[in-house]
């Protein structure tokens, strides 16, 4: 019997609004209800994630950065695993060389070094997810994003490294041109060894530490709380969510999930637009998965 839920948030938990459907938070306090644990696994920083559980009154201790870190339900980190110092210096000459924006999250918060790109590239994102926005309305929520969450732009990341205090937990890299452009710098920065390069969108890739992924995070915390990775239920839809969805006992691609991905989850439900999340979680109560 499932005991812990572990969901994505972006393409899966999120509707087109960014937010969580009334269909799904329902779902999740019925599970509850249950004696379920539900709690979110997501590449997005605390505060990113936070917001959206916030306003639907859900409180659910967190994997955030695809594993990097993870919260108890009172906000409190309970570890993180960041990536060396001189493996983030030799990640920024690559992505610098190619002229790709990215963004260094760390133990002291979301830097980035331009605004517009930041906007530009968030934009982006979103209508990866929500492919029936406009451009000019993924824009629009990503001007609006900005409000919600503390980024600081500074003129050089690479001068907070020399802060020895300050731990890189995720770097995340956009680019216009998608896969065309960030395939060969996955390739060539994944060579580097001791890192996870995945993705949560066509325009982007997400570095980590080998050791930071969501089905190691989901693993260590279904240990701490003595639940057998049978007893485990996982919802995600693109290829950060892949190792997660293969340790779990119950696992579920949304309808949007890339086809790839798909593969990797012994069940399928309903896109994020149609309250999948929701769907999967009475489904497997209901059936007993």
């Amino acid at each position: 019997m499932i005991k812990l839920i572990a969901s994505d948030m972006d393409g899966t938990l999120l509707d087109a609004h960014m937010g969580i459907s009334k269909e799904n938070a329902e779902a999740i306090r019925f599970a509850e209800s249950k004696g379920i644990e539900f709690m979110v696994s997501t590449g997005r920083n605390y505060q990113e994630a936070r917001s959206a559980l916030d306003e639907v009154g859900i409180d659910c201790a967190m994997i955030t950065l695809n594993g990097a870190q993870v919260f108890d339900k009172g906000g409190t980190s309970l570890f993180t695993v960041p990536i060396v110092p001189e493996r983030t210096a030799t990640i920024l000459d690559i992505l610098d060389a190619h002229d790709i924006y990215y963004e260094v999250s760390t133990n002291k918060g979301l830097y980035s070094q331009s605004q517009s790109r930041r906007v530009e590239s968030f934009a982006s994102m979103i209508a990866s997810h929500l492919p029936h926005l406009t451009y000019k309305m993924a824009i629009a929520m990503a001007a609006a994003n900005l409000e919600l969450l503390h980024i600081e732009y500074v003129d050089s990341i690479r001068e907070l490294l020399v802060d020895n205090k300050l731990e890189v937990l995720k770097i995340i890299c956009f680019h216009m041109e998608g896969p065309q452009v960030l395939g060969p710098v996955a390739t060539e920065i994944d060579a580097l060894g001791d890192l996870a390069v995945t993705s949560s969108g066509q325009n982007n890739i997400e570095i980590n530490h080998r050791d930071a992924q969501k089905g190691i995070a989901v693993a260590h915390v279904a240990s701490e709380r003595g639940i057998d990775l049978t007893d485990v239920m996982t919802i995600g839809d693109n290829f950060n969510d892949v190792s997660m969805l293969q340790v779990a006992g119950v696992s579920f691609a949304m309808g949007n999930a890339e086809l790839e991905v798909k593969e990797y989850a012994k069940y399928e439900t309903d896109t994020n637009l149609e309250n999948g999340v929701g769907k999967a979680i009475m489904r497997a109560i209901e059936e007993e998965l």
